[in-house]
């Protein structure tokens, strides 16, 4: 089995725009354990969409990986399944049962899953039954209006999920309201597979905090990774200060990562990375507006280079 449990897991969440396969790798090579695709319409892999095909691909250092697939329809979800039966590299099937973009919810996926823990228990044995790959997860919120946490663990338990990530906020709570982490503990408690803590961890105090407060087997991080996705370093090496070098050293790769993917138009793509890397740095209003006016890889990267060696304010 290629995930251990025996100690804390460090998983990087999937998030739209962001998660793409280069920021993948680089969260890979430094420090996380698993990655995950961004959330992938069952009813868009079905009919063969291209662009989902190409958000399955993955780096070579993602291993294990992760897709997770939105869906409701039990039908639709196991000819999904069928899709990924046949890419090799995916190791484990990741259901959403947790996006509150209205536009999801209204299909009855992501988030009105929570509405119904008996439907999200037929969706999971609906990938359980059909995938053939090692691991069927799920990501979950406490629930659609009301805290009903306990009930949806257990019956995504009870349906074979081989682990649950909980979001610590209702889906009525967007992302703003405060993250019940005592809800995450309580839950973790009353079922015996894994479960990994999500929701507001931005920093290396704060996801050793959760880790403590929960006793969840792991911690999964999305926003708290955007801008510094060297957090999945400093978990994995015990730092809570990290060295600029290393910092650098990340922002390189991920623009080599991105150019690589991408090829020229990568460059363009790097720049709201950019604007949120330098916050915090002497300069940054200025070098924002230098990154914003180029387009010759090899100058940005010795820009990049340059502006990144300097020591960041305290």
């Amino acid at each position: 089995m290629k995930l251990d449990f025996s100690k804390p897991l460090y998983v990087l969440a999937p998030l739209a725009g962001y998660t793409d396969l280069p920021f993948r790798s680089v969260v890979k090579k430094f420090g996380a354990d698993l990655t995950i695709s961004e959330m992938i319409s069952s009813n868009a892999l079905v009919y063969d969409s291209q662009k989902s095909y190409k958000m399955l691909e993955k780096s070579a250092l993602e291993d294990p990986y992760f897709v997770q697939i939105a869906g409701a329809d039990e039908e639709i979800v196991a000819k999904a399944v069928e899709r990924l039966n046949e890419k090799t590299g995916i190791d484990g099937i990741d259901l959403n049962a947790g996006c509150p973009v209205p536009k999801v919810v209204r299909q009855g996926a992501g988030s009105a899953l929570l509405k119904d823990p008996e439907h999200l228990a037929k969706i999971v044995r609906t990938i359980k039954k059909h995938s053939t790959k090692t691991y069927t997860s799920v990501k979950i919120r406490l629930g659609f209006e009301r805290n009903q946490v306990v009930e949806l663990v257990q019956a995504a338990q009870d349906a074979g999920a081989d682990f649950i990530t909980i979001h610590g906020r209702t889906r009525s709570g967007g992302f703003k309201s405060r993250v019940d982490y005592d809800a995450i503990a309580l839950a973790k408690q009353s079922v015996s597979i894994p479960v990994i803590a999500n929701g507001d961890i931005t920093d290396f105090t704060k996801a050793k905090w959760v880790l403590e407060h929960t006793k969840a087997d792991g911690v999964m991080i999305g926003r708290g990774a955007i801008g510094k996705p060297w957090i999945f370093y400093q978990l994995k090496n015990a730092q809570e200060e990290l060295a600029d070098a290393i910092k650098k050293e990340v922002i390189l790769e991920h623009f080599d990562q991105m150019i690589h993917f991408y090829g020229e138009r990568g460059v363009v793509l790097f720049r709201k990375h950019l604007h949120t890397y330098s916050k915090g740095y002497p300069g940054a209003t200025q070098f924002r507006q230098r990154i914003n006016e180029l387009e010759d890889i090899q100058k940005v990267r010795e820009l990049i280079g340059t502006f990144f060696a300097q020591t960041t304010k305290l």
